[in-house]
């Protein structure tokens, strides 16, 4: 028996039965769950299918996203795992669910990346005389070849000031943006991939972006299309075909990221090379290089 406070009235203190637990436990852990019924509805996965894949029940999953359950760590890191969740948002599910942040979100300037920074400096060196750069979640550049700084000669001063923005300096209608002989099918070709990114994470700077380039006027759209001879297309991918030095070159992109990484940083890193689509263009890019 627990008194009160001198000059107060003894009261029991009333143990703690089951359905009190199953409250606090509804209460701490539901954070969790609303966030893993999002990240499967956005996959478009059942609880059934995602149940079998994790090697979980149907039944289990539903508790969990209802919060009458706390999933394990290794559950949650597991259905994250097969519902493709970027590595970011896993933290966020550990977060919600009572658990520590699994990746670290480390500095790409901090010692620990030192070999990571040679590795790609070195990869999009020997690219060369193609472009190749890399950019990260929000499309800013943090390392590029010679072959994509010739590219940006002549760019306004405002526009290569760090951090430089990929997406920006592409679309900019003082950018590279009246260069570009198809813009409008490149255009459309960038801001679609900026949604699928979009979509696939919770990014608020990426939308901000993305709302920027995407009201930026589109140099020519008042000339007819009916007036306009289409340039050569590929018929294996869709190519940028930009002007430079008095040359039509044509590139097909090429996307690359790290297979599991366990560090934030790295995960959101794509390193994108410009493939030469055409003869002309590989004999200019190589004249450059002599």
């Amino acid at each position: 028996m627990t008194t009160a406070p001198t000059g107060g009235t003894a009261r029991p203190i009333r143990p703690a039965n089951k359905t009190d637990k199953t409250r606090k436990a509804h209460k701490t852990h539901k954070g969790a769950g609303p966030l893993l019924r999002a990240w499967r509805e956005r996959r478009r996965v059942s609880q059934l299918e995602l149940a079998l894949r994790a090697d979980s029940s149907a039944r289990h999953i539903s508790f969990v996203e209802t919060g009458r359950s706390r999933p394990s760590e290794e559950l949650l890191l597991r259905l994250a795992e097969h519902l493709d969740v970027p590595v970011r948002e896993r933290n966020a599910l550990l977060l919600a669910a009572g658990y520590a942040p699994r990746f670290r979100e480390t500095p790409l300037d901090d010692p620990a990346l030192e070999s990571l920074r040679q590795g790609i400096e070195r990869l999009i060196q020997g690219y060369e005389p193609y472009p190749a750069f890399v950019v990260d979640a929000t499309y800013d550049i943090v390392a590029a070849n010679r072959g994509i700084l010739a590219l940006l000669d002549g760019l306004p001063e405002a526009l290569l000031a760090p951090p430089i923005n990929a997406m920006r300096l592409t679309l900019h209608p003082e950018g590279l943006a009246p260069r570009i002989r198809n813009l409008p099918e490149w255009r459309g070709h960038l801001l679609a991939q900026m949604e699928r990114q979009i979509a696939l994470s919770r990014s608020a700077p990426l939308r901000a972006l993305y709302d920027e380039v995407a009201a930026y006027p589109v140099p020519g759209a008042e000339e007819s299309p009916a007036g306009r001879t289409p340039d050569p297309v590929p018929a294996f991918a869709l190519p940028m075909r930009i002007e430079h030095e008095g040359q039509v070159l044509s590139f097909i992109s090429s996307i690359s990221t790290f297979n599991t990484p366990m560090d934030v940083t790295v995960a959101e890193l794509a390193i994108e090379t410009l493939l030469p689509a055409d003869p002309a263009t590989v004999k200019f890019l190589h004249s450059m290089v002599s």
